[in-house]
């Protein structure tokens, strides 16, 4: 359950890493930053420099899009939409230097103690993306090109989902990004090149997931020259586009054959030789990949780079070893809750015959045909209807962005991969999307619909991220940027507290979302178990089978999602952890004044920010709701 998928951490290789969000919100109810201008000329002139420090903040934020045009047409916005992002080692190097050179001008022309609480969080998260940009560096070659949901599956993705065209100019610049792919896979390739001589390459089973979405994306018109053959992905995406404008007059007849004519060219020629060449190094390169996957141990100063994965992800100080051993008290807390449920259904046996009961019995999954998965989309919207007309009394601030609940795109999609969510744009006019892998329809079990509905859909990723794009009283940047621990903390969080908003109401849902929660305390052990102490993918699977009753096939995905992104897994139970212990703090202190939808929007009104810096609004909150 990946807010962010992988494609787009690829495609946005620096920029993603260094926007960084922080706290605001335009509630007097939840923001810790009401200034009276008028009380003290003190208050007022650091109101004033704040203001001052936001305009600098929002120049340097578009100043600093100009390396991304990929993030600004997420974002919305038509600049530079003819162009791909530079993938090169260069490129993300002078992206470094260049937020090194806006921290240090910052510095020099801001006094950090004349500002506002807000303006000292804002300029703290812009040096915090230095800091984890930073400390990056020395790993610069560890992150995984070419695997599962790489470039060559995300940039076609990308155009799918992204690059909206209502314009003759749109299509042009549509057509020319697609001119760009070769020139952005050389550059890619070249990074990989240089990881594996450093001995660092994915498994071989990363190998077959590249290959074989290069086969998807690459199969039919016009990379074949069968017309027989059924259309490709995006040769279907762009004469939907160029059909469009056709029927709003926007293009007559002969332009539009011109352009189709053109769009094909450069997907047969210069694109379709970019993914042979990228197939071809895969081919070549995989005999030299581990046929038995290993952890992050196994790589270069592969102790140092796990350690600086866990702190990326968590945003807390926890070593290897106290996340392994939280996992463990959580997988025996909540196998204990399991076996409530089981009883109270009327099993009669063990909890893993129970795992097993849940696993295999038929009536816990939908046929695998196209009125199965009809079925499992609606039963989707139907849990996320009723839960919406819950929201109000438990948050102040909605999101105002539409949600979506759709099937992964065949060529990405994977049997018993991951759902996820893909954010909407922050105006509003492309909804958020909550997508599934429905390749494989034993892998989707019923009774975790609703448990997973609410963590991709309201009131957990969309309506955290959609709130955070929505913010208009802070600096543009902190609208934007993800923190793991954050994100996926809050969509774990938001599982659980559905619960409270009354979700849940049948007994079997309620092992789904415990099974959903146990799901990321297992996360816990096996990410460090395989990363820190060595374990086998065989035991990380053995071990997740018997604690769990999610299918096999989806856990030997997960497995290997997790063999191949160090540390990913943990922030989830963690981050949920602490909101959880966020919230008992408010409960306690404040008692009869506690008021949920004033927490919530407290907590989201800050972004998606470090747990440290969570923690520190919502102490600041309880100690002027005392006062």
């Amino acid at each position: 359950m990946r807010c962010l998928v992988k494609e787009l951490r690829l495609l946005l290789p620096l920029l993603v890493s260094l926007l960084i969000a922080a706290c605001g919100d335009d509630n007097p109810a939840s923001s810790t930053s009401s200034i009276d201008t008028a009380s003290t000329p003190v208050i007022a002139a650091a109101a004033v420099e704040t203001e001052r420090l936001n305009t600098w903040l929002d120049e340097q934020y578009e100043a600093q899009l100009d390396f991304s045009p990929q993030t600004r047409t997420v974002l919305g916005e038509k600049t530079d939409n003819d162009k791909l992002d530079d993938y090169s080692l260069e490129g993300t190097n002078q992206q470094l230097e260049w937020l090194r050179q806006s921290v240090a001008s910052m510095r020099s022309g801001f006094v950090y103690d004349n500002l506002t609480e807000e303006g000292k969080l804002s300029w703290d998260m812009w040096e915090f993306g230095l800091a984890q940009a930073e400390s990056s560096v020395p790993f610069q070659y560890h992150n995984y090109i070419f695997g599962r949901g790489g470039p060559h599956a995300g940039l076609p993705s990308f155009m799918i989902s992204f690059h909206s065209v209502d314009t003759l100019a749109g299509l042009q610049a549509y057509i020319a990004r697609l001119g760009e792919i070769d020139r952005a896979f050389a550059q890619l390739l070249e990074r990989a090149r240089a990881a594996a001589a450093l001995g660092i390459r994915p498994p071989a089973f990363d190998y077959d997931f590249a290959i074989d979405e290069i086969g998807r994306v690459t199969a039919g018109v016009p990379f074949s020259s069968n017309d027989s053959t059924p259309n490709s992905p995006i040769w279907v995406d762009l004469q939907t586009k160029l059909d469009a404008l056709v029927d709003k007059n926007l293009v007559d007849a002969q332009q539009a054959q011109s352009l189709r004519e053109e769009a094909r060219a450069v997907l047969s020629g210069e694109v379709l030789a970019a993914y042979a060449s990228v197939l071809a190094w895969l081919e070549e390169d995989k005999p030299r990949a581990d046929a038995v996957p290993q952890g992050a141990w196994a790589l270069p100063d592969g102790e140092n780079y796990y350690n600086q994965r866990l702190r990326l992800m968590t945003t807390v100080d926890l070593t290897a070893d106290e996340i392994h051993n939280i996992g463990l008290s959580e997988v025996a807390r909540l196998r204990g809750e399991m076996e409530a449920i089981m009883t109270q259904t009327g099993f009669a046996g063990t909890l893993p015959e129970f795992f097993m009961f849940m696993r295999e019995d038929p009536q816990f999954y939908y046929p695998d045909t196209d009125e199965g998965r009809q079925d499992y989309l609606d039963k989707n919207n139907l849990h996320l209807t009723a839960i919406a007309e819950k929201l109000p009394a438990f948050f102040g601030r909605l999101p105002k962005a539409p949600l979506t609940v759709s099937r992964v795109e065949a060529f990405r999609e994977q049997p018993g991969a991951a759902q996820h969510y893909r954010s909407g744009s922050p105006d509003g006019s492309r909804p958020g999307v909550f997508y599934a892998h429905m390749s494989d329809m034993s892998t989707l079990a019923i009774y975790q619909i609703e448990d997973i509905a609410y963590h991709e859909g309201n009131p957990g990723h969309h309506m955290q991220i959609s709130i955070q794009q929505e913010l208009t009283d802070v600096p543009r940047f902190r609208t934007q940027y993800r923190t793991t621990a954050y994100t996926e903390g809050w969509g774990l969080y938001a599982e659980w507290l559905a619960k409270e908003m009354g979700g849940y109401a049948d007994p079997y849902s309620e092992f789904g979302r415990l099974s959903g929660e146990i799901w990321r305390a297992v996360r816990l052990v096996v990410d460090t178990g395989m990363h820190a102490k060595r374990w086998t993918e065989d035991q990380a699977v053995q071990y997740f089978l018997d604690n769990s009753a999610i299918p096999e096939g989806a856990i030997r995905s997960e497995i290997k999602r997790y063999i191949t992104g160090p540390g990913q897994a943990t922030a989830y139970k963690i981050g949920m952890l602490n909101f959880q212990q966020a919230r008992a703090r408010a409960e306690s202190a404040l008692g009869d004044q506690f008021d949920i939808r004033a927490f919530h929007d407290v907590v989201l009104g800050a972004g998606a920010v470090p747990m440290p810096v969570m923690h520190a609004r919502i102490d600041r909150w309880i100690e002027q709701t005392l006062d």
